[in-house]
């Protein structure tokens, strides 16, 4: 059973998986309340749609609790979800295309806190900005640079996740900063 403890983030992933494999709903819980963020800020990387996102999200976490028994533990949960939460979005634009379906909404503003109003406006419009930049990056760009600019994850990590050698995620981030330096410059 899941301890009010565990939310603190004491129990690792792999004894929650454990747990959640004998049908412990607290610790399923508990696994999509760690990881939700990172999976909905994958799939909106891919997407660019929150509602899509979301519903990414749910189906990520749906298909990797049906699929447990399944998880071998080679890569962390974390990344493991990461790579679902990847397929299952680049299976949604596939179908969008099929479709010609577009995102009407945009991403809203990045909220930052600063002394100043209008510093806010300005940081606000810059990272309004650097997002609808890095929506013009290749997919693969796009993915690493998010993967380890706002989850953290390293090379490797990034590599499984986007289905790549830790060598190639390298050289798609490097790349994606690259040209995101040189849009936000011009």
């Amino acid at each position: 059973m899941v301890k009010d403890e565990d939310l603190t983030g004491k129990t690792p992933d792999a004894l929650l998986v454990r747990r959640a494999r004998d049908g412990d709903s607290r610790a399923m819980d508990l696994l999509v309340r760690r990881h939700h963020g990172v999976v909905y800020r994958v799939a909106f990387s891919v997407l660019g749609d929150r509602d899509g996102a979301q519903d990414v999200a749910q189906d990520t976490f749906l298909k990797a609790f049906r699929g447990l028994s399944g998880f071998r533990g080679d890569a962390a949960f974390r990344t493991w979800l990461i790579t679902i939460a990847t397929n299952e979005a680049r299976g949604v634009l596939r179908r969008r295309v099929r479709r010609r379906e577009i995102a009407l909404d945009e991403a809203s503003p990045l909220a930052e806190r600063g002394p100043d109003p209008a510093e806010r406006s300005v940081v606000a419009d810059e990272a309004r900005r650097a997002l609808r930049l890095l929506e013009r990056l290749p997919e693969k760009q796009r993915l690493a640079v998010t993967l380890r600019v706002q989850e953290g994850l390293s090379f490797r990590e990034i590599g499984d996740a986007i289905g790549s050698s830790e060598g190639a995620a390298r050289v798609n981030y490097f790349h994606g900063i690259r040209r995101l330096k040189e849009w936000m410059d011009a």
